[in-house]
């Protein structure tokens, strides 16, 4: 009798969860979606599958559901949308502002950064980082871009005229690496001048990302406590030693310049000098900010989390923003020509940086990027956990429940892009943008989370593509049928983007 009161007494938590576990997935299989086995949930279908196929199950599941679906990532619900209808519902209240729980898995990388910070701790970082994106410091920041561009220019003159493509992608990384490093960091890694130098913090980067996706299809290694003893928790480790380490080894060195009495204007980047045009970094104002902020200052951790987001949201982003510009406007000669002659009007033959005046006069550029992102979004999906009920396209869908929003498939909404795999750049004319639904395009995402850094992007894509233009017609060796891509976290060209280059004379 003893033995069997106990046994109730133990049982009962367990049979009180799965009794409201059962409730609950009544009212998530109540939305469309594919069928799911216990445990597994509807993650089988990625089971021995390659990162492109995973893409491509990912993209054709999307599309088969009404703007509205449902998945079980093991035994965790998750409701993923891709109408704008939808999307605005979520992403336009500040009431769900909280990531989804996935992003935990950033945690061990990024801690509790802009990108996954929440609460009260993700408004005072909001509050105090804003300041760092204003246009006298991305003015400085211009002609970071533009000295790197350069470099990248004179590297890639050897394969010109060869009559053989090249895999533009490594060279777009190393250019981009060097920028984000001096813009982030306020150091030079010359990744581009020397092969070896950025190796390991592009590898490590580049390992965090394939590791998220091989954790995420194995809901056995989900538990921290799992994941951390095994052989991918044990890489995870290592990789991390590699990025935590370089990023701190840099704050202590410019903390140390300015604690002996160096403004943030006169702290030494590699024997440079930091006081020409307030070209300041990213983790110099961060310091400053917290020596002098009125709310909480931030610690060293914090700055280290903040400028550790900041590297990863701004370096493989934009090269993928960037690598996808070139293949499009490789593929469409007659546009690439139009921005080869907007671009001549503003230098007239002149060889001089462009400035943030001449990137802001390169408005059919812009439009080429901002459909490039609309094609090839670089963040291919990001998530939300709701704060309280709320009613989806007629379905009832229960506080904290995670949300997955698919910019790719919203994008191709034949309502607001008719013909969506065409490459028109003019979608993005003011006039006929202003009719547009305002979360039909969300490349950045929208809303109070909508990406802080976005301006920076759009600038830096426009000083380095339009650097390579000056001086290079382009061809693709690939169609877009034959350029598959991989959708980890960020939407990569699988294998680069194979381009041919020829010399132009201009003026």
């Amino acid at each position: 009798m003893v033995t069997t009161l106990v046994l109730l007494i133990l049982l009962f938590p367990l049979l009180r969860w799965l009794l409201e576990r059962h409730r609950f997935a009544q009212i998530y299989d109540r939305i469309p979606g594919p069928r799911a086995y216990p445990f597994i949930g509807t993650l089988y279908m990625f089971f021995g599958k390659t990162s492109e196929e995973i893409t491509t199950i990912i993209d054709r599941r999307v599309g088969r559901y009404d703007g509205i679906h449902r998945i079980w990532v093991g035994m965790t619900p998750e409701v993923r949308l891709s109408k704008p209808e939808y999307i605005e519902q979520i992403i336009s209240s500040s009431k769900h502002i909280e990531k989804g729980t996935l992003y935990r898995f950033l945690a061990d990388w990024l801690g509790e950064g802009l990108l996954t910070a929440k609460g009260e701790r993700w408004f005072q970082h909001r509050r105090l980082i804003t300041p760092t994106f204003h246009f006298n410091i991305l003015d400085g920041f211009c002609e970071v871009f533009a000295e790197n561009t350069a470099v990248l220019v004179k590297r890639l003159q050897p394969y010109a005229d060869t009559g053989k493509p090249i895999n533009i992608y490594p060279f777009i990384t190393n250019a981009a690496l060097d920028i984000i490093c001096e813009t982030a960091m306020g150091v030079k890694v010359n990744a581009q001048s020397n092969d070896e130098a950025d190796n390991a913090y592009v590898n490590a980067v580049y390992g965090l990302t394939t590791l998220f996706m091989e954790r995420l299809v194995r809901p056995w290694l989900h538990p921290e406590w799992i994941f951390k003893r095994s052989a991918l928790g044990r890489k995870q480790q290592a990789l991390l030693d590699i990025l935590h380490g370089y990023t701190r080894q840099v704050i202590r060195e410019r903390k140390k310049a300015l604690d002996a009495g160096a403004s943030v204007h006169e702290i030494p980047s590699d024997g440079a000098v930091y006081g020409r045009k307030r070209r300041l970094a990213f983790l110099d104002v961060l310091l400053q900010s917290a020596r002098t902020s009125d709310t909480t200052p931030l610690s060293d951790e914090d700055v280290r989390e903040e400028v550790d987001t900041f590297m990863f949201e701004g370096h493989d982003t934009t090269t993928a923003g960037m690598s996808w510009a070139l293949f499009l406007l490789a593929l469409h000669p007659e546009i690439q020509e139009q921005v080869h002659q907007e671009i001549d009007s503003i230098f007239a033959g002149s060889d001089r940086p462009a400035t943030m005046q001449d990137l802001n006069e390169m408005r059919l550029l812009e439009r080429c990027l901002k459909e490039t992102l609309r094609l090839y979004p670089s963040v291919p999906f990001f998530g939300r956990t709701l704060s309280e009920d709320v009613n989806l396209g007629g379905y009832h869908v229960p506080a904290r429940t995670i949300i997955g929003i698919h910019p790719y498939n919203v994008h191709r909404d034949e309502r607001y892009f008719p013909e969506p795999e065409l490459f028109d750049p003019d979608r993005f004319l003011a006039e006929r943008s202003e009719r547009r639904h305002p979360y039909a395009y969300i490349p950045f995402s929208a809303g109070p989370r909508n990406c802080i850094g976005q301006k920076f992007a759009l600038l830096e894509e426009k000083s380095v593509v339009s650097g390579i233009l000056r001086q290079y017609r382009i061809r693709s060796a690939r169609t877009r049928e034959q350029q598959q891509k991989v959708a980890d976290l960020i939407t990569r060209p699988k294998d680069g983007v194979l381009l041919y280059f020829e010399s132009r004379a201009t003026g």
